[in-house]
């Protein structure tokens, strides 16, 4: 009997030693540390050519958090098709781990969504994971231009509708839906019109400085240059507060013009896939790095403005603002 008693017991202490360490394996796998990331070099695909704005974010994001992570991390240019080459590119060969990232403007997401609806890829297809920053756009005309102030603009517009030519990258691109958005505004006819398609602020600022094209709509940091030489003169800028950068140019809403949504942005995405904790190292990063006072700098540097959204409230405002330009273009007939 006491043989029994004392197996029994031996039994119970072996059970709870298993159970121990059964439990202790639960914890340990809970508790477990997220895989470390960076480890290797990370390559961000631009798909715009180099020196634009899209670009010029990427290379200051990228020279900061290489050394923020210690690891290199690539700028590469891969153009055409107004940003769908790139991104497909990414989509189609890149990996979904957090090494293939891309850096995008609204030229390439929300307006090649809106206007483009064969593209080879789904919105779904992307993960948006931070804005970076914005570049509100500026409406210009030549030095030398006969109209003083957005006013006398504008009046001109409505009585001569037919004579107003604008450069934009094409029918469905960010500077006609800015034209839209103003000539509703105003009551001015937009059928009547005439869009020079351009290739790009490069392209469509000289034709206007030297009086090829009446109207240019581009973001404050592409107009800058040719703006501070005295061959292009601001009317206004959209923007909810005055630029920095020309705090004596008023705004488009201070001159009676009111419902302009349509900005310039940058922003981060990867392919869809990418690990839950791999973004949120990409959140904080860039959250970090845009109050950081030397970035700052730099961003002061080449005229944007650092507007932060994480990546819930990024993909919001990405869905939002194509479901807009979808609409615009219905309304004005933009797709044939």
């Amino acid at each position: 009997m006491r043989r029994k008693v004392a197996g029994m017991l031996a039994s119970l202490v072996l059970l709870g030693a298993v159970m121990v360490g059964c439990s202790t394996g639960t914890n340990s796998t809970a508790k477990k540390e997220e895989p470390k990331y960076p480890t290797k070099p990370i390559e961000i695909t631009v798909p715009f050519a180099a020196g634009g704005g899209t670009d010029l974010n990427a290379r200051a994001m990228s020279e900061y958090l290489s050394k923020e992570w210690g690891q290199p991390i690539n700028v590469v240019n891969k153009t055409g098709a107004g940003g769908a080459t790139g991104t497909l590119e990414v989509l189609k060969k890149g990996s979904k781990d957090g090494y293939s990232i891309l850096t995008q403007s609204v030229s390439a997401v929300s307006a090649s969504f809106a206007g483009n609806p064969n593209l080879p890829f789904k919105m779904e297809d992307l993960r948006f994971i931070a804005r970076l920053a914005v570049d509100p756009l500026a409406y210009v005309v030549k030095a030398d231009a006969p109209w003083k102030d957005l006013k006398e603009f504008n009046e001109w517009v409505k009585k001569n509708p037919d004579k107003l030519t604008f450069a934009s990258n094409g029918t469905t691109a960010i500077a006609t839906f800015g034209v839209i958005q103003w000539m509703d505004s105003i009551g001015a006819d937009f059928s009547k019109a005439k869009l020079v398609t351009t290739n790009g602020s490069g392209d469509a600022l000289p034709k206007v400085a030297g009086g090829h094209i009446v109207l240019g709509v581009q973001g404050v940091s592409e107009v800058a240059n040719l703006v501070k030489a005295g061959k292009l003169k601001i009317l206004g800028i959209a923007s909810p507060q005055r630029s920095p950068y020309f705090p004596d140019v008023p705004t488009m809403e201070e001159q009676g013009v009111k419902g302009i949504t349509v900005t310039q942005w940058y922003g981060v995405s990867a392919p869809a896939g990418i690990p839950d904790y791999v973004v949120k190292k990409w959140e904080s990063a860039i959250e970090k790095m845009l109050n950081d006072s030397a970035y700052q700098e730099k961003m002061k540097s080449i005229l944007v403005q650092p507007d932060y959204l994480n990546s819930e409230d990024f993909t919001k405002y990405v869905k939002e603002e194509t479901e807009k330009f979808k609409q615009i273009a219905k309304e004005k007939g933009l797709i044939k």
